[in-house]
């Protein structure tokens, strides 16, 4: 009798349960590549001794102007991710600087913000009343609510604003008071203690002073709705991609016809997805009237709006990646306000960044992206090696130019959801 051999499995391992960053797509790799450009950063601020690029007034300014665009880029990650293009997101930011500075004026700054978000709000369901309920192009949708919002806003600050103090027709009156801000003790100074990130940042030590620099920008006069607004990008990873609603939205984006198969109710979903999109958007306004400001004024957004929406797409539709991409405007404008001499020295670091990418796209045999890389990187090393200070209407394109080269050397593959902008009707596609 022969032997019988049994085989037999190994047990299976129990799963580790996967973190928020791993459901987020290419998360990881932006969050290390991020951290190797914050070291060539530093290494260009070293060998140029341009302190103003890491420091930590740089930094705090930077914040004040990413926010906007990031919660822009929010509002336009919801909306997208539910199936819907958004172009109306400038439209709901001027809804909310304008309901946003209304109410601060009459209230406060914390019932600001609220109204903020409620305006915003508004303007994302009357996109969903045109796109949802009745099938409106999305981008016609969202052309409308931009005049729209601008008109109507005009009007109210003629009713409301007018023979006020401090008011007028493109105005609203101060507010009264403002939002609470972060000074941590020893670490940034707060309540008359050892400033130790101050310390540390004026050594001038490679890598270690520009860390100090940015968490002091962080820990220093950072307004509490700074806070509240930086919490919304891992909440939204969250929702969207933690959550039964977040996987339900997510499916409106990317195959609405078979997910009302399995019971999913889609124009319920798209009316929550543009309110929240809105809302996100209305407080983007609010801060740009509330924090940045003390007031409403027309023109705030400065197509704001709109900037967030290029935010989203180089974002590869992630709020990690729309963090990223506002980051980069917010940076650019923070250096022209608050450095431009060091402005000039940052072009070393665009080639740099330029010409490595360039070389990896050579090696790929990817020609095309690499001449367009290789141009961009001769080009800033022209500019870093020739130009001593940058004409001041120049320094407002900076931002511009930064995105352009990141584009240029973005190495990932951009897909926005399936069904993104297309006509969708309960019963299709069934």
């Amino acid at each position: 009798m022969s032997d019988t051999l049994i085989h037999t499995d190994p047990a299976p391992q129990p799963e580790s349960k996967p973190t928020l960053l791993d459901r987020l797509p290419g998360s990881n790799n932006t969050i290390l590549i991020a951290a190797f450009l914050f070291v060539l950063l530093a290494f260009v601020r070293t060998v140029t001794d341009a302190d103003a690029l890491t420091s930590s007034s740089t930094v705090g300014v930077a914040i004040r102007a990413t926010i906007p665009i990031m919660l822009a880029g929010l509002a336009g990650l919801w909306a997208e991710r539910a199936g819907v293009i958004n172009i109306g997101i400038e439209g709901m930011m001027i809804l909310g600087t304008w309901f946003g500075g209304w109410a601060a004026w009459q209230w406060g700054p914390w019932v600001g913000l609220i109204m903020a978000v409620v305006g915003g709000s508004i303007g994302g369901l009357v996109h969903a009343v045109a796109v949802v309920r009745f099938n409106v192009d999305h981008i016609i949708s969202g052309v409308a609510i931009n005049i729209l919002a601008f008109g109507a806003m005009r009007f109210l600050s003629e009713l409301a604003f007018v023979g006020e103090q401090g008011g007028g027709i493109s105005q609203s009156p101060p507010q009264s008071s403002a939002i609470p801000r972060i000074n941590l003790p020893f670490l940034a100074g707060g309540g008359d203690t050892t400033d130790i990130l101050g310390n540390l940042e004026d050594r001038g030590w490679f890598l270690i002073s520009d860390i100090a620099g940015v968490l002091g920008g962080f820990a220093h006069n950072l307004s509490w709705a700074s806070v509240i607004a930086l919490t919304l990008v891992p909440l939204t990873g969250w929702i969207l991609w933690r959550t039964v609603f977040g996987l339900r939205v997510r499916s409106s984006g990317e195959a609405p016809g078979a997910a009302e198969t399995l019971g999913v109710r889609i124009a319920p979903l798209r009316y929550a997805a543009l309110s929240i999109s809105g809302g996100l958007a209305g407080l983007g306004g609010g801060y740009l009237a509330i924090i940045s400001s003390s007031f409403y004024r027309e023109g705030q957004t400065a197509s704001r709006g709109f900037i967030g929406l290029a935010t989203m797409i180089f974002g590869n539709w992630n709020p990690i990646g729309v963090l990223g991409g506002a980051s980069l405007f917010g940076f650019g404008e923070a250096l022209n306000l608050v450095g431009p001499a060091a402005l000039p020295k940052l072009f070393l670091y665009l080639a740099i960044v330029a010409g490595l990418v360039f070389v990896r796209s050579a090696m790929r045999r990817r020609w095309v992206p690499a001449a367009v890389q290789g141009t961009l990187g001769v080009a800033c090393l022209v500019v870093f090696l020739t130009v001593d200070k940058i004409p001041e209407p120049l320094t407002k394109s900076v931002p511009f130019v930064l995105t352009l080269v990141v584009l240029a050397s973005a190495t990932q593959r951009l897909r926005m959801p399936a069904h993104d902008g297309k006509p969708f009707r309960s019963g299709e596609d069934h």
